[in-house]
């Protein structure tokens, strides 16, 4: 496994394999790897000839600073963890070999038609450009013929899939194919997730209650409406010490609207576990 820290040698790797009509997988990550990432990187290494993970805490998506530094990085192990996977090529890049000073300063502008207002969006300006900048890089460097996203991140996955339509009519990441790919979670229900290392043990334990309700959720969306198992999931979560609900909205899973309907729904959830954000998301 060759860990590459430039875009021209990254370019250069690239340029080789597609030489030699080479099939190329892109798992873009932000590091602290976990079983979560680790099914990415193996659906990709079962559909192509080479595999590119990314690590990269991308900067421009953080519109809270303190998040960005409290970041969990963890090369070191990521990198072992990949090599025994089989990965071919990491891509860990500094910020300021992805990003000159114009792009650091200057907020990435992209038309989401929409997408980008509502939850994750609304609580987090700016988030979704900082995702669409850093991934496009990457669509560009790397030229994969599949990209792996997971599901966990829903409303994410969403706009990406928008951009590559979008630019699909221009030609301009070729015909690539983005894989949306289910959530991993522990044995206990709760969704794993990079910022899982900063929850104390006690928090860890209190977290679980997000996905239980959840679960439970989809039992209560057979007897009643979509407000009152919005309304109650919402209860529900806040009830437990520990827990508060940013927001839980149950939209339909294309156009990430408001639903009456639980058809093609898919309810997003967002919890301070203490001081971590944690996100989740069940489809009724």
């Amino acid at each position: 496994m060759l860990i590459i820290t430039t875009k021209q040698e990254l370019i250069n790797q690239v340029d080789t394999c597609k030489s030699q009509g080479k099939r190329i997988g892109l798992v873009p990550t932000m590091g602290a790897l976990h079983e979560g990432h680790a099914s990415l990187v193996r659906q990709s290494l079962s559909e192509n000839d080479i595999t590119v993970v990314s690590v990269f805490v991308n900067p421009t998506q953080f519109n809270n600073k303190e998040d960005l530094i409290k970041y969990p990085r963890t090369l070191d192990r990521d990198s072992a963890l990949l090599e025994k996977m089989g990965v071919d090529f990491v891509f860990a890049p500094q910020p300021e070999e992805m990003y000159d000073a114009a792009e650091m300063s200057k907020p990435f502008d992209f038309d989401f038609g929409g997408l980008d207002k509502v939850m994750e969006g609304k609580m987090r300006p700016g988030h979704f450009n900082g995702v669409v900048q850093v991934v496009s890089k990457l669509f560009y460097l790397v030229r994969p013929d599949r990209a792996y996203f997971g599901e966990k991140d829903f409303q994410q996955l969403a706009i990406i899939r928008f951009m590559v339509d979008r630019s699909a009519l221009k030609g301009t990441f070729g015909k690539l194919q983005i894989v949306g790919c289910p959530i991993v979670r522990e044995s206990s229900g709760l969704a794993l997730s990079s910022r899982n290392e900063r929850l104390s043990a006690e928090e860890h334990e209190t977290a679980i209650a997000i996905s239980r309700v959840l679960f439970a959720s989809c039992e209560w969306a057979k007897k009643t409406t979509v407000s009152e198992v919005q309304k109650r999931v919402v209860k529900e979560v806040n009830a437990v010490a520990g827990l508060e609900v940013e927001y839980y909205e149950i939209v339909d899973a294309d156009t990430l609207l408001p639903t009456d309907s639980f058809a093609n729904a898919v309810g997003c959830i967002t919890v301070y576990c203490g001081p971590v954000r944690l996100i989740d998301n069940i489809r009724y």
